[in-house]
């Protein structure tokens, strides 16, 4: 791979990985690429700045370290609870949710490791997913005491059917990478150490083709469900706002965030 260049907080790494395509990587490895207002603002950024150059023909995104992502900063969330966060904070999430609905450039993910909350929900709207073989996801939400993010309220259940992402999002149980596969939510399972690589060959197989094309056929992708994405983020943050504060009150976030270290 080339060299690499990061932002200046260090919480996103960017990678030219093969002609035309471009790794972006969660680097907070100490925190397993827990994701705070500045890591929303960073890959956002990231992606948008991916999208806007015609030398992009698709971007995989990836973790540093020995996990995709934990997911939310509880840290902050508890923060944000209790009105003692960053400026900005929940922003960041929102912003990145629009961001993913308007992409054209091909979007791929190469999950390593462990892979909760956001880390989970992401996946559904990458256009191709590789997962390594020992990965392990969960989303946590009904054990934290707060809804379903991301729009997966909606993505799961079309992509896994109801029962699926009802069992996936009620119990907070955790799904191997064969299980992904099997849910639709994942192409296939790399061997351990091999899911990046695996990940930007596919990639380099998509931006070979008129860049044009494949943009234009990502777009109208998304664009066939961007509405109906957008109102159930725009559900969901509404429930968010009044689930979060008797979650933080009831100590589920700090629970939680114990039992994680």
């Amino acid at each position: 791979m080339a060299e690499d260049s990061r932002s200046g907080a260090h919480r996103i790494a960017v990678e030219e990985a093969a002609p035309g395509v471009r790794v972006i990587a969660f680097d907070r490895p100490d925190l397993r690429n827990a994701f705070d207002t500045a890591m929303y603002l960073e890959l956002t950024a990231a992606l948008r700045a991916a999208d806007a150059d015609d030398a992009v023909g698709a971007v995989v995104l990836t973790g540093r370290g020995s996990a995709f992502t934990s997911g939310q900063d509880l840290g902050e969330m508890a923060a944000i609870a209790t009105g003692t966060a960053v400026e900005g904070a929940g922003q960041g999430f929102i912003g990145l949710l629009d961001c993913l609905t308007q992409l054209s450039v091909p979007l791929l993910a190469a999950v390593n490791g462990v892979a909760v909350g956001l880390g989970f929900t992401l996946l559904a709207h990458c256009d191709l997913v590789l997962v390594a073989a020992d990965a392990r996801l969960r989303v946590p939400f009904a054990e934290l005491g707060v809804p379903a993010e991301a729009a997966s309220s909606l993505l799961f259940p079309a992509t896994m059917g109801w029962q699926h992402a009802a069992r996936i999002l009620l119990t907070s149980d955790w799904v191997g990478a064969d299980e992904l596969v099997s849910l639709g939510l994942a192409l296939r399972t790399c061997e351990p150490g091999a899911v990046l690589g695996e990940t930007v060959e596919l990639a380099a197989r998509v931006a070979a083709h008129p860049r044009r094309a494949t943009r234009a056929i990502t777009s109208l992708m998304r664009a066939a469900r961007r509405d109906a994405v957008l109102e159930a983020n725009r559900r969901e943050q509404g429930a968010f706002g009044q689930l979060l504060g008797g979650a933080a009150q009831q100590g589920a976030l700090a629970d939680f965030a114990l039992k994680s270290d």
